[in-house]
């Protein structure tokens, strides 16, 4: 079980450190289109590909900031509810969510198998990577989700917040 976990925490290592890369490569081909154009210059493939490495920035992104908690969550309803009920509604709100990310990681597969055959008009890729940063991005959040309710779990009769 410790391999998995070291395996998991490398994992979680590359993808927030390629989400930063792409972030910067994406601002750096904004920029560079945007200079360009300055001088009349227009490079289609430029913007294809900014659009590309923004699909895969948000969805990877999205992953970074669930696992840690980054993302915007309201208890007003359970806020004063007992901690043994905050919790069980937690990992209802947890299994919902990894019901749903199991979903759209599904139809996703599906939409990325429908347009594989899809190419960019600009460049000879095709438009099947795009799709497939939803299907990456969904199955690790639905990796960390899973974590999230071994932890809520594991910790459930303890006060503090190491289930979040």
């Amino acid at each position: 079980m410790q391999i998995i976990q070291k395996i998991y925490e490398k994992f979680c290592k590359a993808e927030t450190a390629v989400c930063g890369v792409l972030f910067v490569l994406n601002v750096g081909f904004v920029f560079v289109s945007a200079f360009l154009r300055f001088f009349r210059v227009s490079l289609s493939w430029n913007i294809d590909m900014a659009m590309l490495l923004l699909a895969w920035t948000a969805f990877l992104g999205a992953d970074v900031a669930w696992r840690s908690g980054q993302l915007i969550g309201i208890d007003l309803v359970t806020r004063y509810l007992p901690k043994k009920l905050q919790k069980i509604v937690l990992i209802a709100v947890y299994a919902i969510i990894l019901y749903t990310l199991i979903v759209i990681c599904y139809y996703g597969a599906k939409l990325c198998w429908t347009e594989r055959l899809r190419m960019y008009q600009s460049m000879p890729i095709p438009y099947s990577i795009v799709t497939f940063s939803l299907v990456v991005a969904t199955f690790s959040m639905a990796i960390s989700t899973v974590g999230k309710i071994k932890n809520c779990i594991v910790y459930f009769n303890e006060r503090d917040e190491k289930a979040n």
